[in-house]
C-alpha cells in the first residue's frame, strides 16, 4: 500500500511538473510571436512610407475640380471740356456724350494637384496616425468668351460704338477680376476634399483607418498667393 501511495504521489509531482513545462514554454512561444509581430509592424510602418510615397506620385497631375464662374464687366464713361479761364479750372460735362456697356464674361476654371515633385516630406505620421500635406494647388483658366447676344449698351448720338478692341480689353479686364476671385471662390478647399476622396482608399489599404488620416495643404491661401496658385499658361495668357 505505501508503494502505491509512493508511485501516485511521484505521478502527481511529474504531472504538475510536466503541467509547469507546458505552460511556460506556450508562454515563451507567445512572447516570441507577440515580438515578432511588433517587429513585423515596425518594419512595415517603415516600408508603407515609400510605397505610398509611390503610389500617390502614380497620380501625377490630378484634376480635383472645375468652377463655371459668369462675370459682368460694366463700363461708363462721358466727354468733358477741361481747361481753365482767368485762373479758375473748369471741367464740363458735354451734353449727349456718354456711353455704357455691360459685358457679360463666362470661363471656365479647373483646379489640379501636380504629384510628380511628392516626396517623404510631404508625408508626416506620429503613432498610427497619418497626414498627406498636399503639393501647392493649382488653377487654370481653360476658356473664357464674352456672351455677344448679352452684351447690355447705350451710346449717345455724340458718342462712337464700341470697337472689338475695346471689347477685347474689357474681356481681359473680366478674366483678371475672375482669376484675382480664385482664393475666394472656393475652388481650392474643393480641391482638396475632391484629392482626400482619391487617396484616403489608397492609403487605407496599407492599414490605416480613415479617421487616422489627415489630407490638408501647408497652409491657407488668399489673393498675395495668386502667383503661387495660377497655372504658369494662365499667367502667361492673363499678360497677353
Amino acid at each position: 500500500m505505501q508503494t502505491d501511495k509512493k508511485v501516485v504521489t511521484l505521478l502527481a509531482i511529474m504531472k504538475k511538473r510536466l503541467l509547469f513545462c507546458v505552460i511556460l514554454v506556450a508562454t515563451l512561444l507567445c512572447g516570441c510571436k507577440e515580438q515578432a509581430a511588433t517587429t513585423e509592424e515596425q518594419e512595415s510602418g517603415i516600408d508603407t512610407i515609400p510605397m505610398m510615397v509611390m503610389q500617390i506620385r502614380k497620380c501625377a497631375k490630378l484634376y480635383t475640380a472645375e468652377y463655371q464662374v459668369h462675370k459682368i464687366v460694366t463700363h461708363d464713361d462721358q466727354m468733358s471740356l477741361q481747361g481753365s479761364f482767368l485762373q479758375q479750372k473748369f471741367n464740363i460735362t458735354l451734353p449727349m456724350s456718354s456711353r455704357k456697356i455691360a459685358i457679360p464674361v463666362d470661363a471656365t476654371l479647373k483646379a489640379y494637384i501636380d504629384f510628380n515633385d511628392f516626396t517623404e516630406k510631404n508625408v508626416v505620421q506620429r503613432d498610427n496616425k497619418i497626414e498627406i500635406i498636399l503639393p501647392d494647388p493649382k488653377v487654370e483658366l481653360t476658356d473664357s468668351r464674352i456672351d455677344h447676344s448679352e452684351i447690355k449698351r447705350y451710346v449717345s448720338l455724340m458718342r462712337s460704338n464700341f470697337t472689338d478692341e475695346e471689347l477685347t480689353d474689357y474681356e481681359k479686364q473680366g478674366r483678371a477680376a475672375i482669376l484675382n476671385s480664385v482664393p475666394k471662390l472656393g475652388i481650392i478647399d474643393m480641391a482638396m476634399e475632391s484629392a482626400a476622396h482619391a487617396l484616403i482608399p489608397m492609403i487605407k489599404q496599407m492599414g490605416y483607418e480613415e479617421e487616422n488620416i489627415t489630407i490638408t495643404f501647408r497652409k491657407k491661401y488668399t489673393t498675395s498667393d495668386l502667383p503661387i496658385l495660377l497655372d504658369s499658361n494662365t499667367i502667361e495668357n492673363a499678360r497677353k
